[in-house]
């Protein structure tokens, strides 16, 4: 049992006390696949046009496509953070992609009650495969002491720029990767994660399971297989060299190595990414599981401009404005598409206005477990099913780099401040979502009631924490 605060732990043994031990296996299995910098437009079912996504098409023909779902970020950590709380990024404890040396990030605290930590209340066996940066080996933060049973890939978000590193870890067992000694390529870690996550998924085929996949496609570097890249040379040209990280202290510590053909090395991971859902999928099918299987694909942020990637060649953010680190559209709102047979209509398309804070109230709804007070999500379950749904107030998000920014979404308005740490009641920009999707006409200065509403709701919405402070704010420690 984690060390927490008493109104926290109280909650904890609510849960616990409810539900303990239940093996019940009519709870549906549940796969949650998160793509790393995966723009909302990178899909072909989402207009994609030089690449094409035939498995994850797939899935949104058999079930939803979400046209208003939000990343919990514009960048990994707090997003993921976000996720597993149900808190946006003004309550969830990570609020960036903060280092701790020599390898993990800042850790999510014990007293965090995690999405995994609630399905193990009902009985779930819970494993997580990739990329990680919520805390590292060892710390509170570590996966195994956030609830889940099994993990592993990359602990720390920094190494997971690497397809060729060293080792990835297993629980807290470090795996060399002897194929990829010196400037090796031998074992590309992408097929280790994924084989080790169709092996948990046949290790717990008996019972109520929760994979989360958290993939580092198609983040750069811009890295495929061979097998893939040979298919895409050529076909994307002009291509821009990109010089990167090829030896000396950063090689595979972080640093991306160099890429000829980053047009062709996107599409390949990309394809490569849409193959292993296709595998995911097979899987589930071929143990029988696939009437009593959530299936659920979308992305931690908008796409990025790292390693040589080119967005704007892609189309990567679609009708938005911005990237990966942007508070605009581009940069919060991602793809999301659920598959369950039976339960979830067949090539349907839902408006709900939902964030990856109401990921932890849906499964808690779906599978009967206590939801947490306090949280900010709203489960949007009754939306899977085509139900009357409950609408947010607002959406909410802040990001600590780059001067530190704010927004908030509420009805089709869209409030964003810039340079918070510099200009604490600086400007708001105002846009209207539904005849500005781009972003582009700022309409504060003729809507002042409006911006003074969202920018009171910015103010409660913002909890100051010690760990992640925006430069105003007194430091109290």
């Amino acid at each position: 049992m984690k060390t927490r605060t008493p109104v926290t732990l109280c909650a904890t043994l609510a849960l616990i006390s409810c539900s303990s031990c239940n093996s019940n296996k009519s709870l549906p299995n549940i796969v949650y696949v998160l793509a790393d910098d995966l723009g909302y437009g990178d899909l072909s079912c989402y207009g994609q046009q030089k690449v094409s996504t035939p498995n994850i098409d797939r899935l949104a023909q058999q079930g939803m496509l979400f046209r208003q779902h939000y990343a919990g970020c514009t960048v990994s950590a707090p997003s993921r953070s976000s996720l597993l709380t149900g808190l946006h990024t003004g309550h969830t404890p990570i609020r960036g992609n903060k280092e701790i040396l020599p390898e993990g990030q800042w850790p999510l605290p014990s007293s965090s009650i995690t999405v995994a930590e609630i399905l193990k209340t009902k009985g779930y066996a819970t494993g997580v495969f990739g990329k990680w940066g919520l805390g590292s080996v060892g710390t509170e933060g570590d996966p195994n002491m956030q609830g889940f049973d099994e993990f592993f890939g990359y602990n720390c978000q920094r190494m997971a720029h690497n397809y060729y590193p060293y080792y990835l870890w297993h629980n807290n067992t470090k795996v060399i990767l002897t194929g990829n000694e010196g400037t090796k390529t031998g074992n590309y870690a992408p097929d280790k994660i994924h084989d080790a996550a169709l092996k948990f998924i046949e290790t717990n085929k008996d019972k109520p399971f929760f994979l989360m996949y958290t993939t580092n496609l198609p983040h750069a570097e811009l890295f495929a297989k061979e097998e893939y890249m040979s298919k895409f040379r050529g076909k994307f040209d002009p291509e821009v060299n990109y010089a990167g990280i090829d030896s000396g202290n950063s090689f595979r510590i972080g640093g991306y190595g160099s890429q000829p053909y980053p047009h062709a090395a996107f599409a390949a991971m990309v394809t490569e990414l849409d193959d292993y859902v296709g595998e995911l999928v097979a899987r589930i099918k071929e143990l029988g599981l696939e009437k009593n299987t959530i299936f659920v694909f979308t992305s931690d942020n908008g796409p990025h401009f790292e390693g040589g990637a080119d967005p704007d060649y892609f189309n990567s953010n679609g009708e938005f404005n911005g990237y990966k680190r942007d508070m605009t559209e581009g940069g919060i709102r991602v793809p999301m598409i659920v598959k369950w047979p039976g339960k979830v209509a067949k090539r349907s398309v839902s408006d709900h206005v939902s964030a990856f804070w109401d990921v932890l109230p849906t499964f808690a709804e779906i599978t009967g477990a206590n939801i947490p007070e306090g949280i900010d999500g709203i489960s949007f379950f009754p939306a899977l099913l085509g139900k009357e749904q409950k609408q947010h107030e607002y959406l909410y998000w802040e990001f600590h780099e780059e001067g530190a920014k704010t927004a908030l979404r509420m009805g089709d308005w869209k409030a964003i401040k810039l340079d918070v740490d510099k200009v604490p009641q600086g400007v708001t920009k105002l846009y209207n979502l539904t005849s500005d999707i781009g972003e582009t006409n700022d309409l504060a200065s003729s809507n002042p009631e409006v911006v003074k509403k969202m920018e009171e709701l910015m103010k409660q919405a913002h909890i100051k924490s010690e760990i992640f402070p925006f430069s105003y704010e007194p430091n109290t420690k």
